[in-house]
């Protein structure tokens, strides 16, 4: 039998995964036939989706079993209000080690005060010695898949890690807390800050004020996660006072970051474009084809959101 599955996503996504798609179902003895402009919608079984396909209405679709996103974040996607099938995040091994890469290889640069050694080349001989990465405390906020990854992997290279998520977590090497008063102590203890929470109301503008000016002077900010978990105006006075040393930002409220904003001129802002990590179709491909066989085989979905949590 046959699955029918719409593909509702960009024609560069389409170009990048439909015949790796096809393939990685047939492998799990699933044989789809994949559309773009299905000539019967209410047959469609699954729909694979993302936000630049220009695809908005799901009414259609009322056969659809699920939809199945190709973006690890879903706040583009839980509001609408025709999407009432069941909705999987993508949740991307490829993904995740990516993240890891980009988000290590920004906290060694500045626990060991990259930025300051490469720029110095005027001929002047001058020592710097970082404490060991024993001695430097980083906080992640946000415990799933990619930030639990990503404080292993930093606890790997012998960091103590604080780790903060919505409900409690259990991650072994890392000091995992919850609740308002588990993000005063995370915040508290951030020497380095990696942002890797979804965004929903709840973490809206999260990093305020308050936040910042609970952190130890002279912390640094990296956030890969979403752009709007920042205020950007409280980041920018807490830079401007030293409270806050540097930020490394990949996110931003509006993308591409408009030329005008002040990021991109202030010298303690380092502006990355939305490349920490992507969805990879050669792994990703694997989500799809095991969530449309578990979907044909009776079996629960991987990666539900829970539209309660908007996550």
């Amino acid at each position: 039998m046959t699955v029918p599955v719409l593909f509702a996503a960009s024609a560069r996504d389409w170009q990048n995964y439909a015949a790796p798609l096809q393939a990685a179902c047939a492998d799990l003895g699933v044989k789809i036939d994949l559309q773009r402009q299905p000539d019967d919608a209410a047959a469609v079984q699954y729909v694979v989706y993302s936000p630049d396909g220009g695809m908005t209405d799901f009414t259609p679709y009322s056969g659809a079993k699920a939809v199945l996103g190709l973006w690890a974040g879903v706040e583009k996607i839980v509001g609408i209000p025709t999407l009432t099938q069941p909705l999987a995040r993508m949740v991307d091994p490829g993904l995740t080690e990516g993240m890891v890469e980009w988000v290590t290889g920004h906290v060694l640069r500045h626990h060991l005060g990259m930025d300051r050694q490469i720029t110095n080349q005027d001929g002047v001989w001058q020592p710097l010695f970082p404490p060991l990465a024993r001695n430097r405390s980083i906080t992640v906020l946000g415990l799933g898949a990619l930030g639990a990854a990503c404080a292993q992997a930093l606890r790997a290279l012998n960091f103590p890690v604080t780790g903060w998520s919505r409900t409690p977590k259990d991650i072994p090497g890392i000091d995992c807390l919850h609740g308002t008063e588990g993000l005063d102590t995370a915040l508290s203890r951030a020497e380095i800050l990696v942002l890797l929470l979804p965004l929903t109301p709840a973490t809206d503008q999260l990093i305020n004020a308050p936040a910042l000016a609970r952190m130890p002077k002279g912390a640094v900010v990296i956030n890969p996660g979403r752009g709007p978990l920042i205020d950007d105006t409280a980041l920018l006075a807490a830079l401007d006072t030293g409270q806050i040393s540097h930020a490394t930002l990949d996110v931003f409220r509006v993308e591409p970051l408009p030329q005008e904003h002040p990021f991109w001129a202030h010298p303690q802002v380092t502006v990355t474009p939305h490349i920490a990590s992507a969805t990879r179709p050669e792994t990703a491909v694997t989500v799809i084809a095991e969530n449309i066989r578990r979907g044909e085989s009776g079996e629960p979905l991987l990666h539900l959101v829970d539209r309660t949590q908007g996550y």
